[in-house]
């Protein structure tokens, strides 16, 4: 079997190489497909492996560890990393610290991304106005102030209000 000419196929050539052959170009997209629908929805680790410095900071974390256990045996490393720079380096080099600072970046790019489905219809739209007008303020009242179903003095608690002259509290029943 010779390796020049048509004897040796693609298949072979190609797992003998280790590489796969390349696809052929995608025709561009057609103009009916909205950019919402080929936006790609954030993946976290886009974020939290992908770049060069995420790369460099999650290799550096299981080094620095293996060396501060290194440390209890060996009286040179002991010295480093009982300094204050190694009490730094703890929370730098901590992977829960890494995974917030890389987190972020995901976080956001989550937050931002664009809403797919369909449009909220104005019935939707006046249902959510209702649903507001009713909600309750918690912004307007202070730590520890009852809610206003419950409160005596607001007006909004109906028969329990004091200046409601049905109510329980008005002295008519007393």
């Amino acid at each position: 079997m010779s390796i020049s000419g048509n004897s040796f196929d693609s298949f072979n050539r190609h797992s003998l190489i280790g590489c796969r052959p390349r696809k052929p170009m995608q025709a561009s997209q057609p103009s009916n497909v909205s950019t919402a629908d080929t936006v790609r929805e954030p993946v976290a680790r886009d974020w939290l492996w992908k770049p060069w410095y995420a790369k460099l900071w999650w290799a550096a974390i299981p080094v620095y560890w293996v060396g501060a256990a290194a440390s209890l045996k060996l009286p040179a490393l002991a010295e480093f990393y009982t300094s204050a720079l190694a009490g730094y380096l703890n929370m730098l080099f901590f992977p829960l610290t890494t995974l917030l600072v890389l987190g972020l970046g995901f976080i956001r790019a989550w937050l931002n991304r664009p809403l797919s489905g369909d449009p909220l219809s104005d019935e939707e739209i006046d249902e959510l106005e209702q649903m507001r007008m009713f909600e309750d303020d918690w912004s307007g009242r202070r730590s520890g102030q009852p809610d206003p179903a419950f409160d005596i003095y607001d007006p909004r608690s109906g028969v329990l209000y004091v200046g409601n002259p049905n109510g329980i509290n008005s002295g008519k029943y007393l």
